[in-house]
């Protein structure tokens, strides 16, 4: 039996890979025990009391200055803030802390997980702007300037290359690591009060307000369900090497923002409010996954329309 330690254990990552274990959803990976890590593991208490089982169990500290790691035989290393707000007021701070993060843990992999198979959590960011004509980004597309990407964004993008540079050169020095270049997802523990549409477009929904498009541009984003998510996520763990494969992780099925908005407020028989297109730009997020699909046999069992009922039913029976 094995013990999962996942770095991050607090955001949406980490909750979604408690959930699952609390369901039983990881014993097909031999996981008997999962350490949930953060500056402050002790507020899950109080923010989600029903993830913690008494094969949990919480760890305080900061990735950036740790000295020390709890021994695991996985690693899931998922710890950066993804609020926008945050980097667009403080972009610089928040670039400094995610390369941090990953450089400190990188010094102590070498000592504490040699023998760990270890994943990082990326994120397509790092592609840069999704090149027009361009319906799907494969792991082999070669990342554009991040110049053409907005404020704060663009610092999230080059941190995240960063420490992707960081881990690959772990796999260098013979430990085994892994890539996760993740873009969009639903599920209950998304924040409902940031920067994902899909999370604000529920949130209002509960609340019975209309659902509200704001861009004016076609707007495409693919959405994958939680359960999904830790499947792969797992899954590419187990196959972490010193070679260091790197996959996408998300839903290849787009969906125009009106679309959403549309889907979202029939779930919650609300209107949907979205203007006119009057911008003749293009924002594209839609990852290929023919690489994950043809390598590690993966695939979605749930398509966008059963990942909003099921999100909305759990966070109906949470509340």
């Amino acid at each position: 039996m094995s013990t999962l330690l996942v770095i991050g254990g607090t955001g949406f990552f980490g909750k979604s890979i408690l959930d699952s274990f609390n369901r039983g959803a990881l014993e097909q990976w031999g996981i008997e025990r999962v350490i949930a890590m953060s500056r402050n593991a002790e507020s899950l208490r109080k923010e989600a009391p029903q993830l913690i089982s008494s094969g949990v169990e919480l760890y305080s500290a900061d990735i950036t200055t740790t000295a020390t790691l709890p021994a695991a035989d996985i690693v899931i290393h998922a710890a950066a803030s993804t609020d926008s707000a945050r980097y667009l007021s403080r972009p610089l701070e928040e670039q400094r802390n995610i390369q941090a993060g990953i450089y400190n843990y990188c010094n102590l992999a070498k000592t504490f997980h040699a023998e760990s198979k270890i994943l990082y959590v990326s994120s397509g960011a790092v592609y840069g702007k999704q090149p027009e004509g361009m319906t799907h980004i494969p792991e082999e597309y070669a990342a554009s300037d991040l110049s053409e990407l907005p404020n704060g964004k663009r610092d999230y993008a080059i941190a995240k290359r960063d420490a992707e540079d960081a881990v690959k050169s772990l796999g260098q020095q013979g430990l085994s690591v892994s890539i996760a270049r993740c873009f969009a997802f639903v599920g209950p523990w998304l924040p409902r009060n940031q920067h994902f549409a899909i999370g604000n477009f529920i949130e209002d929904g509960l609340q019975g307000k209309p659902i509200t498009v704001k861009a004016r541009k076609e707007v495409y984003r693919s959405y994958m369900y939680f359960d999904d998510l830790v499947e792969w996520l797992m899954t590419i763990a187990l196959h972490a090497s010193p070679e260091c494969p790197v996959y996408n992780v998300g839903s290849d099925q787009a969906v125009l923002m009106g679309d959403l908005a549309r889907l979202v407020a029939n779930e919650f028989g609300v209107d949907a409010r979205i203007p006119e297109i009057t911008d003749a730009d293009v924002d594209r997020y839609i990852p290929s996954i023919n690489k994950v699909k043809r390598e590690l046999g993966l695939t979605l069992r749930y398509d966008l329309s059963s990942a909003v009922r099921f999100t909305v039913r759990d966070i109906h029976r949470a509340i």
